[in-house]
């Protein structure tokens, strides 16, 4: 059985809503690892927390929590707004719902958003499998008359 590092859960929801949930890409790092990236991180000794994700339309990323500078958990995912969906202020306003939705992680939950959230017309649903030591999930938002807008497929678990 692996054991899940105290208080991991806890600095999770804590390092989601100090980067891209409560900060956007403000929370950008100025040089990051990777070239063409959006680096994100917060830093709660022991623990540390960095987010790297390429695109915007449609994205691919990957988070991680080291503690004491070993990686203990990661999570990858991949997903975005419709293809057909082209203008910058419609994909800007599903990214904006869409971190307002996120800020509503829990500590029972630590991957995401809520199982449901709804704000000025559109529907965000977020149906997850598993523990923080393995998961799997998807997240939607959809418009208020059912259109899907935007999909994003997750999974993850501590490292061994």
């Amino acid at each position: 059985m692996l054991s899940i590092p105290p208080d991991l859960a806890a600095f999770l929801v804590e390092a989601k809503r100090r980067t891209y949930a409560g900060l956007d890409d403000d929370a950008t790092v100025a040089t990051p690892l990777l070239s063409g990236s959006k680096q994100l991180e917060h830093r709660a000794p022991p623990f540390a927390y960095r987010d790297i994700y390429f695109g915007m339309g449609f994205f691919v990323g990957q988070e991680t929590v080291s503690r004491d500078d070993r990686v203990v958990w990661s999570m990858s995912y991949s997903g975005g707004v419709r293809a057909e969906i082209r203008d910058r202020d419609s994909i800007l306003a599903t990214y904006k719902f869409l971190r307002q939705a996120l800020l509503g992680v829990s500590i029972e939950q630590p991957y995401r958003g809520p199982r449901l959230f709804e704000q000025d017309g559109m529907i965000y649903r977020n149906d997850v499998e598993g523990a923080l030591d393995r998961f799997g999930g998807v997240e939607t938002i959809a418009g208020q008359d059912g259109t899907l807008l935007y999909e994003l497929r997750y999974g993850g678990g501590l490292l061994r």
